[in-house]
């Protein structure tokens, strides 16, 4: 690859931001690059990322990761989904898992035919159709052939930045110690020259890569690029994070129970747990939303509770001149659907994709932008969707949740579905339909129709359609081995 213009990358901070692009950027395009990393002991990570969706299989199979070695590096665990407590209202639960559910045929989704059947009081649960979700509640997980079933993981956020500097640095990454003093521009041009280092030392470079988190010290404090705020529609801006020790073996799924005030997380790993409490501060303070969080939490406290203040919202610009913000820097949506990992990822894929030959172009720029928030504003919504259609008016944040004004681009969503049961994906969206049906069918929307096709099948036909789809998922299921014995098998911690 001919990279004659571009010869330096800076990356500013570590964490799992820096490390994936530093790891990512050295081993499929670095041959010919300097690649620098600049981080600082003594300044900490948010950290506390830890629950990840599909399409990091995907990145890690181009980077060439063992799957085994990585989870047992990261202390990591299998994810099947998202078990949603409390959301459409308190004591009413529902599933997210990944994958599909049921069969679809060419004209409609499987959602129609299990309508039908709904209508005609011959179908269970959606849930019983989703082999993942059958699987995750019987607490069983086995990686299959053919992608049998859908995963992704549960990790330690800095094990596994730890685990992507050692390949980034096998690959000739360079990581500098240090805090940055100072940024250099050029006065002609705006573009981002050089770091200065507390100790005085001067990283110059070519390419520059925001890692620093919510300071956003070079897409925000030094160029900056200006930030949509969504706190309108995404009130929470607090989180509260605490690790326990584990009392059970781990569940193949992350637990989300929503409150009065937001929600909380259980993330179980494999020798510990992570927990955390998501809220707003306009209707609970820091302290009580503590107190909460240590009363609802199982094991012994390996960790002091840690405040993280964010502002929902998103940076009007993911590339700036010669600099790509990644991670926290370019925005946060919220940690609810595990997206911030992927987000840093996506980044990552679109900037090797487009990287610049001898230098910056704008049209790259302007793509690269286009698409980053394309398909921020798609996850945005989808998160928008969990807060907005519920049952609960219990509290001031819910009654406030249900009754906002949200996006023309989600109220479309939510009118399709509502009125004919249809769910489309746009291009480069994340969460596909079967993502869109299983939490607007689990937040309460029915669908008042299904398609006409449906109705050239027989009540019978029907019967036998929806029967052996979820005989055939629960069989599946049962065949799995429990999640803990899959692991120790498959990939024990290295810390155990």
């Amino acid at each position: 690859m001919n990279t004659q213009g571009i010869k330096k990358v800076v990356i500013a901070g570590g964490g799992t931001a820096g490390w994936m692009a530093a790891a990512s950027i050295a081993k499929l395009i670095g041959k010919h690059l300097d690649i620098t990393l600049v981080e600082s002991d003594d300044i900490g990570t948010v950290g506390v990322g830890e629950a990840t969706i599909p399409p990091l299989l995907t990145l890690h199979q181009l980077l060439g990761i063992k799957e085994q070695e990585f989870m047992a590096a990261t202390n990591a665990t299998f994810k099947l989904g998202i078990a949603f407590e409390n959301w459409r209202n308190v004591n009413e639960d529902y599933f997210h898992s990944f994958g599909t559910t049921g069969k679809d045929c060419w004209a409609c989704g499987f959602q129609h035919f299990w309508a039908k059947g709904v209508e005609r009081g011959i179908a269970g649960d959606y849930a019983q159709y989703s082999p993942e979700t059958i699987a995750a509640y019987e607490n069983k997980f086995a990686v299959l052939p053919k992608n049998g079933v859908n995963y992704a993981y549960h990790l330690d956020a800095s094990l596994y930045a730890k685990f992507l500097r050692n390949m980034a640095e096998e690959h000739g990454a360079k990581r500098q110690e240090g805090k940055i003093a100072s940024v250099q521009t050029n006065d002609q041009t705006g573009y981002i020259t050089s770091l200065t280092l507390e100790s005085g030392q001067v990283i110059d470079g070519d390419l520059f890569i925001d890692c620093t988190g919510f300071r956003a010290l070079l897409i925000e404090q030094t160029l900056h690029t200006g930030y949509d705020d969504w706190t309108h529609i995404l009130p929470c801006d607090s989180a509260l994070a605490v690790q326990t020790t584990a009392v059970e073996d781990p569940i193949p799924y992350t637990r989300s129970i929503a409150h009065e005030w937001g929600w909380q997380w259980r993330i179980p790993l494999q020798s510990r747990v992570g927990n955390g409490l998501v809220y707003c501060s306009k209707y609970v303070s820091d302290e009580q939303a503590k107190e909460r969080l240590l009363a609802s939490v199982q094991g012994e406290l390996l960790t002091e509770p840690r405040l993280i203040k964010f502002k929902t919202g998103q940076r009007r610009k993911h590339w700036n001149k010669n600099c790509i913000a990644l991670g926290l820097s370019s925005g946060f949506i919220e940690p609810l659907e595990s997206t911030s990992i992927h987000l840093i990822q996506r980044g990552i894929v679109r900037l090797l994709q487009m990287f610049p030959q001898n230098q910056v172009q704008q049209s790259d720029v302007d793509e690269f932008n286009a698409q980053m928030a394309h398909e921020v504003d798609n996850i945005r919504d989808f998160i928008v969707l969990h807060y907005h259609v519920t049952n609960r008016e219990d509290s001031r944040f819910w009654r406030h949740c249900k009754s906002m004004e949200i996006p023309e681009s989600l109220q479309h969503r939510i009118d399709l579905f509502r009125e004919t049961g249809r769910v489309f994906k746009v291009p480069n969206e994340l969460f596909g339909e079967n993502s869109w049906i299983q939490v607007m069918l689990g937040q309460g929307i029915m669908p008042k129709q299904y398609h006409p096709i449906v109705d050239t099948m027989t009540d019978k036909e029907l019967v036998d359609f929806l029967e052996h789809i979820k005989m055939n998922s629960l069989r599946l299921a049962q065949q799995l081995p429990s999640h803990q014995d899959f692991i120790n098998h498959h990939c024990k911690s290295t810390m155990l």
